[in-house]
């Protein structure tokens, strides 16, 4: 079947969004039978946004689903393992310690009679460690520098979850060679204009001709250009919750002597957090703050003062950020993905999983051919709720704070009243303990109790359980997760020790841990 024959498909714009949704729509459609001519039109004058550069878990089945080999994959982006984040600075020292949780990626293991959260808070085993150190395999397989992979672990899978830290730049370059390689067309062009009749796009014009085409996605980043074309005023800020709306960004190489972390470091400043993330041949940092309460040449200062060692950066890169989404992210024949559909703060590097969600969702959608105003309303409606359930997650993480150091963090609880929902879980969290039932009828994607709780806990959220346990019981219980973790860590590679097989195979390309 020809190009003229087929329906055609234009992709505007790369990076991870543009060959994330290609690769996608391409296996899902084109793998037997072609059905769609898929173009990606890319500009080679616009850099790619890679300002987290960490992924949730569930990335995983994006990549195997794709049928990516999972260490090329890793050489390809000078990836890490990635456990969890560690937060740390987000409420005031205890007794002179900064203060510091883990939320990981493992659910909590199970109990007894009684779950182990709960079992956790009757004990009060609080006076002796984390809550994420006594629920969770992945706090602790960290703590002695090892990673979830065992040496036989078969791609993609691992005694616990996890995601990655990846090169965001290598990663939209080898999922454009593949998506080559199966078929997908790529154009190396600028879009100049776009011909729109209505809520239809027809074509857009490049400085290397017109390319029409049956639908678009438009992958452009915030600057929006097909779906701003198509309907003014089609933004939701969220700001008022959200109010941290730019980033500082810094390469550097990994300090001297240290190996890569498997997990992210997010640590709180005065107007913001900082992230740090290990990638075997560098390390990518940044501070993202809040504009209207500290200008940029501040807010580099200080995450330069943070960080220290100015003979180890690289690169030093201002972004601005557009907090929201999309009231409607599909119109007519176009749908927005990425950043062009909407951006949450990268706190808990969601960034890849909106876009696996956003592909994802569109597959099933356009399966039926025709895309009556019906299915765009659905897939409007979905994208509005994982976007809106992704912002009050991120809330949590501010609200619970008692920093008082700042006018920022003087603020930050009142963030909690832009999340209704949020707001009357927080006064019933207070009586009983964090649960799956809390969230039914939600539109989590990805973090649920065991995420929330995480959070709460680790930062101090505790609820009143007046109900007792036995010794006995109690003993069961955590006797039981103590032998989970010892086998763990016993059937564990070290994280060094994983990187160093998966990239030592990759020629030509200085690695830090060999």
């Amino acid at each position: 079947m020809s190009e003229q024959q087929q329906k055609v498909i234009n992709i505007i714009g790369g990076g991870s969004a543009g060959w994330m949704t290609a690769i996608y729509l391409n296996r899902y459609f084109n793998r037997d039978v072609k059905n769609f001519f898929i173009r990606v039109i890319e500009s080679p004058g616009i850099g790619i946004i890679g300002v987290g550069e960490a992924t949730v878990h569930s990335i995983r089945f994006f990549f195997a689903a794709m049928g990516l080999d999972e260490a090329e994959l890793m050489a390809e982006t000078n990836a890490t393992i990635k456990s969890g984040i560690m937060f740390r600075n987000w409420k005031k020292p205890l007794a002179d310690k900064v203060h510091e949780y883990f939320h990981p990626f493992d659910q909590q293991q199970p109990g007894g009679s009684v779950d182990i959260s709960s079992a956790w808070f009757v004990a009060n085993r609080k006076v002796r460690e984390r809550y994420d150190q006594g629920v969770s395999v992945n706090a602790h397989l960290i703590g002695d520098g090892m990673c979830p992979k065992t040496i036989s672990s078969p791609a993609y899978q691992a005694i616990t979850p996890y995601g990655y830290h990846l090169d965001a730049t290598l990663l939209a370059r080898y999922l454009c060679r593949q998506a080559v390689e199966a078929g997908v067309e790529h154009v190396v062009a600028t879009v100049t204009d776009a011909e729109v009749s209505g809520e239809k796009v027809l074509s857009v014009e490049t400085d290397s001709g017109r390319f029409a085409g049956d639908f678009f996605v438009d992958c452009s980043g915030f600057r929006g250009l097909l779906i701003e074309r198509l309907r003014q005023n089609n933004w939701t800020s969220f700001a008022e919750a959200l109010p941290c709306d730019r980033a500082v960004a810094i390469q550097r190489d990994l300090p001297g002597g240290e190996m890569p972390n498997s997990y992210t470091v997010a640590t709180a400043l005065s107007n913001g957090w900082a992230w740090q993330i290990d990638l075997v041949n560098r390390q990518g940092c940044g501070y993202v703050y809040d504009s209207s309460r500290q200008p940029p040449e501040k807010a580099e200062r200080e995450l330069r003062e943070f960080l220290g060692d100015e003979s180890q950066i690289l690169s030093c890169t201002h972004l601005e950020m557009k907090v929201g989404c999309r009231k409607e992210f599909w119109i007519g024949n176009c749908v927005a993905i990425g950043l062009a559909g909407g951006f949450i703060e990268p706190l808990e590097s969601t960034g890849l999983h909106m876009v696996h969600l956003g592909v994802g969702l569109l597959a099933t959608h356009l399966a039926g051919g025709d895309t009556p105003q019906v299915l765009r309303d659905s897939y409007n409606e979905k994208m509005c709720g994982f976007y809106q359930d992704l912002k009050q997650f991120i809330v949590l993480h501010y609200c619970l704070s008692d920093r008082d150091d700042t006018e920022f963090w003087r603020a930050a609880p009142a963030t909690l009243e832009s999340c209704p929902w949020l707001e009357d879980r927080i006064a019933v969290w207070k009586h009983k303990i964090c649960e799956y039932q809390d969230f039914a009828g939600s539109y989590a994607s990805i973090f649920t109790d065991a995420n929330y709780r995480y959070v709460l806990y680790g930062m101090r959220h505790y609820p009143e359980l007046k109900f007792m346990l036995s010794e006995a019981e109690s003993e069961v219980i955590f006797s039981r997760f103590e032998s989970i973790v010892a086998r763990a860590l016993s059937g564990s590679l070290g994280h060094s020790d994983y990187l160093r097989a998966v990239h030592s195979t990759q020629k030509g390309v200085a690695v830090h841990v060999l």
